[in-house]
């Protein structure tokens, strides 16, 4: 009986949502299985490969995320000019190539100029894919759905280190071309089964121009509103991005918790996800969003503080229980506030800004966590992490109290 109902609701939510929506789900799916292979392991593959400690892994954090703001401002602007599909398998077949080329760098100097290019051609889909799920969805359904796509990631986050640790402790190369082949099938599906989702212009509407489409930004950063939001979320991201950076280093060096022991902790964030993000979605999604973004910022700020306190593998996995527990409050949240916020026409452009999100924090982070890392006193990192959890957690508060509805506009302005 229980099955039963299972089976049914799993139908049930299958048929509120259009056909190539689970396509992108698919599709984010299989892409993320592939870097999902890699990518928990790349500060472990750098200091092992070059022998170099954590301040030099977050130069080249730095210069992937630094390369990686033009890639996402390029394709924000192309999403919206040029349209959601073709931006998309650009950067599939990009990250195709670079991951091959990545595989078989043999300098640590080669890698620096690497990542330089690399940001800047495979970041350039992220916009898009936001986008082309605020495009098939309707606003109601926005949070839903991207909880649902964050399922999907997870599903190959919770496969993904496990086969990758396994891989790694054998041969790093094979993850990189994993990822290449798994890239290069995406592109493919992609290109045959997903439709171009850019909403039409009006009739006898006027065309921008490619530099008008680039000046849009300058409306972006002058939306009040979405650029406190999007410092509030920039400070959630310095605390969050340990998790892939340091996290996995620290854990190996300090506590001799080896390779698959760290990629069953990102497991376990991703199976949690997997089976209770899209109920904590419906649940939530009558609640003010900013409450719901301070919530998650203050588990982050619990969470990752415990690391610099406990020294048992158990208290690590409860540690990381926390961390995913605010991580599916704000992660579908923050997507679907960002969607909200844009005006149709702008939506790649404003979900490039909101990449800044991300981008900032794995810019100067590692950098500043290797450090602190590469001193005396690594727990420091831990309780840093804290703090500045509760400053996003205060951010988010007091959105949460100045915002007001305005009939000029969709979304709510804020009340200075």
């Amino acid at each position: 009986m229980f099955l039963e109902r299972r089976r049914e609701k799993v139908l049930e939510t299958f048929h509120e949502f259009p056909r190539p929506f689970w396509t992108l789900a698919v599709v984010t799916f299989i892409d993320r299985l592939g870097g999902y292979l890699l990518f928990p392991f790349f500060a472990l593959y750098l200091t092992r490969r070059f022998g170099v400690g954590m301040t030099e892994v977050g130069l080249l954090f730095a210069l992937f995320s630094v390369s990686s703001f033009a890639g996402t401002a390029i394709g924000g602007a192309l999403t919206d000019r040029l349209g959601r599909k073709k931006i998309l398998i650009f950067s599939l077949l990009s990250t195709s190539l670079s991951s091959l080329i990545m595989g078989f760098v043999d300098s640590l100097q080669a890698f620096f100029v690497l990542a330089l290019m690399v940001g800047v051609f495979t970041d350039t889909g992220g916009p898009a894919h936001q986008a082309m799920v605020a495009d098939l969805l309707p606003e109601r359904q926005r949070a839903q759905g991207y909880g649902i796509i964050r399922v999907a990631f997870n599903v190959s986050a919770a496969i993904g280190p496990a086969i990758g640790g396994f891989l790694a402790t054998r041969s790093y190369l094979s993850l990189f071309i994993a990822d290449a082949v798994i890239s290069l099938i995406t592109a493919i599906i992609v290109l045959v089964k997903l439709p171009e989702t850019r909403p039409q212009s009006e009739p006898g509407a006027a065309q921008e121009s490619l530099t008008g489409t680039f000046r849009g930004y300058a409306q972006v950063f002058r939306d009040t509103l979405f650029m406190l939001f999007l410092g509030a979320c920039i400070l959630m991201g310095l605390v969050y991005m340990n998790m892939n950076t340091t996290l996995g280093v620290y854990l190996r060096d300090f506590h001799a918790v080896p390779e698959s022991g760290y990629g069953l902790i990102l497991s376990l964030n991703a199976v949690m996800v997997v089976f209770l993000q899209f109920p904590i979605t419906r649940r939530i999604e009558d609640y003010p969003p900013m409450l719901m973004m301070a919530l998650g910022s203050a588990l982050y700020a619990i969470g990752f503080a415990m690391y610099g306190f406990v020294s048992v593998y158990s208290m690590f996995m409860l540690a990381m229980v926390i961390i995913t527990i605010g991580e599916m409050l704000v992660a579908p949240v923050a997507q679907a506030l960002t969607a909200r916020l844009a005006p149709e026409d702008m939506r790649g452009r404003y979900m490039a800004v909101f990449g800044f999100s991300f981008g900032i924090p794995y810019a100067v982070g590692p950098i500043l966590a290797g450090r602190i890392m590469d001193g005396s006193e690594p727990e420091f990192l831990w309780y840093a992490a804290g703090v500045v959890g509760v400053m996003a957690t205060a951010g988010f508060l007091w959105l949460h109290r100045h915002v007001r509805p305005s009939p000029a506009r969709t979304a709510p302005e804020v009340s200075l």
